[in-house]
């Protein structure tokens, strides 16, 4: 049975035992529907071969090569990774547009005795859903922006108000990145795609008629786009802003991106290219403290001379309306506790007006 879907909620609410994504590794990596695993019937070298063939010989002859791989992969999976599941498993499968890969794998499935069911437009119709929400009409949330000079644990406090049963969007995470020109993560960020996917999935669950909190970005993470109506929902949005002490921060970031202070020469190659920004006799301040090994002074200084102004910049540009402001002590686990539920508490009263 072929089944189409028609809302992202529909899709989020399905109630199938299996999402099935089989299409290849680096489709599949590219972006796919929330909680799919990949069975591939197809994998990368595959597909580009079948493609060449289908090109460059014939349709004909390019079905017949990829029907014998699809179902060679298929039985392979057959007997691998889906042994185990009885006779009421109910599968929902979908490939690139719905077409022959999925229709084999999902016929496939049906003749051993399983209810499997195959996704009318495949991925293509997801992506158009994904799409259509992000870019085409106007978010329903309310969101509320958390802003703070760098340093002030904004991406801490997030997730201790999600913990406490806030709704928040925190897309640094989603993003892979800690949203500066130092901020690169451990872990690769996902393709635009896939961050997308993520962002819509998120607030396609969330309760409208509650705020959202998100932390005061850029229009870009690393090299992620905020997609342009959650941007200007993000701009419009009422602001609560904490604030600490340099001397605080500047503890903070000292523990949190020790990673990064303690890579001399890629800080030589990222700060060096902020000359264009910045004043060389600045720049050739923060190269000498990085050869000095100086970490907590690079770190003021990068501050006071860098962060801060560009965040101040970035304020006005936006006109943020700051409608509250948290007083940070420390920024020690404690206090990070207390800001997460005093910034609770101000997006409850929000909540009630």
């Amino acid at each position: 049975m072929t089944i189409r879907f028609t809302s992202l909620s529909d899709i989020l609410d399905q109630d199938y035992d299996c999402v099935i994504d089989v299409r290849s590794p680096a489709e599949f990596a590219e972006d796919h529907w929330p909680g799919a695993i990949n069975l591939p019937v197809l994998d990368n070298e595959e597909r580009a071969e079948v493609g060449t063939i289908y090109v460059q010989e014939s349709p004909f002859l390019a079905r017949k090569v990829g029907a014998a791989k699809v179902f060679r992969n298929a039985a392979d999976h057959v007997e691998q990774r889906l042994s185990h599941h009885p006779g009421s498993w109910r599968p929902l499968v979908y490939c690139w547009r719905g077409g022959q890969r999925s229709g084999s794998f999902t016929w496939l499935l049906q003749q051993i005795g399983w209810r499997a069911d195959v996704v009318e437009g495949g991925y293509q119709s997801y992506r158009r859903l994904v799409n259509d929400y992000l870019y085409k009409t106007e978010l329903p949330h309310r969101f509320v922006a958390l802003d703070g000079y760098t340093g002030t644990a904004k991406t801490d406090i997030l997730k201790r108000v999600q913990s406490l049963g806030g709704q928040v969007l925190d897309l640094e995470g989603l993003a892979h990145h800690r949203g500066s020109l130092l901020g690169d993560h451990p872990t690769p960020q996902p393709s635009q795609k896939a961050f997308e996917s993520e962002i819509a999935g998120q607030l396609a669950r969330m309760t409208p008629d509650q705020p959202v909190l998100v932390e005061a970005e850029s229009s870009k993470i690393g090299a992620r786009i905020i997609p342009p109506r959650l941007w200007s929902g993000m701009k419009r949005a009422p602001r609560i802003a904490v604030e600490a002490s340099i001397a605080a921060r500047c503890r903070y970031l000292l523990t949190g991106y020790d990673d990064i202070l303690s890579n001399g020469e890629m800080l030589r190659i990222r700060l060096d290219g902020l000359r264009a920004h910045r004043s060389n006799a600045v720049v050739d301040g923060w190269l000498q403290l990085i050869d000095a090994g100086d970490k907590p002074a690079l770190t003021e200084a990068l501050m006071v001379q860098h962060y801060d102004p560009a965040y101040e910049a970035a304020r006005r540009t936006i006109g943020a309306d700051v409608i509250a402001t948290l007083r940070a002590g420390d920024l020690g686990e404690a206090d990070l506790d207390r800001l997460a539920a005093d910034l609770l508490g101000e997006l409850d009263r929000m909540s009630s007006e």
